[in-house]
């Protein structure tokens, strides 16, 4: 009980240290990136524990967190998440993975977000014009990790991020790193693996995205004050080019209670993106294995504290693994609530062979 105490009360003050280092600078540069589906988290683990995992994400969940955690699998493994967002929009992850003991472990992920179907409106036809256009964002990514020690961890993704509305689209590359850092501090049994554990991730460091396509040609009149010119010249919209939402992350992970058939993880992650406020996130995580089956998980967490006018909260989850010999499947579920947009839930299936 004394071990207990002292490891909760090191992850209190870890949370304290990382949020007195953060300065929050004004302006928030709020609304000026785009692609912003990149950042409203992928995986029902992960949105279960309040986004804060970059420490102890450990499967292909970590394609998005921190490409180093694809290190730490044992095993190949398939995953698909279904995510349906606010007012009907739908969101989709899915990634593979192989692992390769002597060489590390390669992945390929794909996120998805599909904003459905509107009708097309005009200033002379407000009631629509018959027409429906739709719009559609997603990513591509290749990944690749490798633990280089038995306590350090480095991956990296290459991503192709594509957004369409209708007629026009944009498209740039971005770059993911990150690094794991395993150490024996607070470690309950004396074994690295259950010690306080360091992640730092960078996301969607990249080009920018600039929009482009037919629906930007329009008839102009290069001189409206003379009759007789061409007064149906052919021009085009420039846009301009937008960011990427580039996200740093840093948390730190521990493992309070550890014995052969529970084993508790508690996180704290500080962040700093390009295009809002500083915030901490907070994860926790409970653990019961039974010999024979598999394992049975209990997530909760909250988003977004600090967070300059948040509307993220609180989030909850379960998940379990079924093992069969090397074989085992694994069913995931998150619950957040964000606030005046109501709540979101997200289900995983994952299959490891």
């Amino acid at each position: 009980m004394k071990k207990f105490n002292i490891n909760f009360a090191a992850c209190v003050i870890a949370a304290l240290l990382l949020n007195s280092v953060l300065s929050a600078q004004e302006p928030y540069r709020r609304g000026t990136t785009a692609a912003n589906f990149l950042e409203i988290g992928y995986g029902s683990r992960g949105s279960a524990m309040g986004d804060a995992v970059v420490a102890s994400s450990a499967d292909l969940e970590s394609c998005y967190w921190n490409p180093a955690g694809l290190a730490l699998m044992r095993n190949n493994q398939v995953l698909f998440n279904m995510q349906p967002w606010i007012i009907d929009i739908h969101s989709n992850f899915a990634a593979a993975g192989l692992v390769f003991p002597r060489l590390g472990t390669f992945a390929v992920s794909y996120s998805q977000m599909n904003y459905g179907k509107e009708d097309v409106t005009t200033l002379m036809m407000q009631d629509g014009t018959g027409e429906r256009y739709t719009a559609n964002e997603f990513s591509i990514s290749l990944s690749y990790a490798r633990r280089l020690a038995q306590w350090f961890a480095f991956g990296g993704s290459a991503k192709l991020v594509s957004s369409n509305i209708w007629h026009v689209n944009a498209n740039a590359m971005a770059l993911d790193l990150g690094t794991l850092v395993n150490t024996q501090f607070f470690s309950p049994t004396g074994e690295r693996d259950d010690g306080l554990a360091i992640g730092m991730s960078i996301s969607n460091y990249g080009t920018r995205m600039q929009y482009d396509g037919m629906d930007l040609l329009q008839a102009i009149d290069p001189n409206p004050n003379i009759a007789g010119n061409y007064d149906n010249v052919e021009g085009q919209y420039r846009t301009q080019a937008w960011e990427l939402p580039l996200i740093f992350r840093i948390g730190v992970a521990m493992h309070p209670l550890v014995t052969t058939n529970h084993r508790l993880t508690l996180e704290v992650n500080a962040l700093h993106p390009n295009n809002n406020s500083e915030s901490i996130n907070l994860g926790g995580e409970y653990q019961f294995t039974m010999p024979s089956f598999g394992s049975f998980y209990l997530r909760t967490g909250y988003k977004g504290l600090f967070m300059q006018h948040t509307e993220y909260g609180m989030s909850y989850g379960f998940g379990i693994l079924m093992r069969m010999a090397k074989l085992g499947l694994k069913i995931d579920y998150a619950y957040r609530n964000i606030g005046l947009l109501g709540s979101v839930q997200a289900y995983s299936l994952s299959f490891i062979f």
